[in-house]
C-alpha cells in the first residue's frame, strides 16, 4: 500500500469511528447493546493505530 492510500484509509476508518461513535451514543441513551459497537470502536483505533505506525516508517 502506497503512503497516499495509507493516508486516504485513515481517513475512511476515522469518519467510520465518527459515525460509530454517534451510533453508540444513540444506542446508550435507548438502553441498547453497545457491545457490539464498542468491539467495533476498537478494532478501528487497533488499525488507526497501526497505519500511523506504517506512515512513520515511510
Amino acid at each position: 500500500m502506497t503512503r497516499e492510500e495509507m493516508e486516504e484509509h485513515l481517513q475512511h476508518l476515522k469518519m467510520d469511528y465518527i459515525r460509530i461513535q454517534g451510533d453508540l451514543e444513540k444506542l446508550e441513551f435507548v438502553g441498547g447493546n453497545a457491545g457490539g459497537a464498542l468491539r467495533e470502536l476498537e478494532a478501528i483505533e487497533d488499525e488507526i493505530s497501526e497505519i500511523n505506525r506504517a506512515l512513520k516508517k515511510t
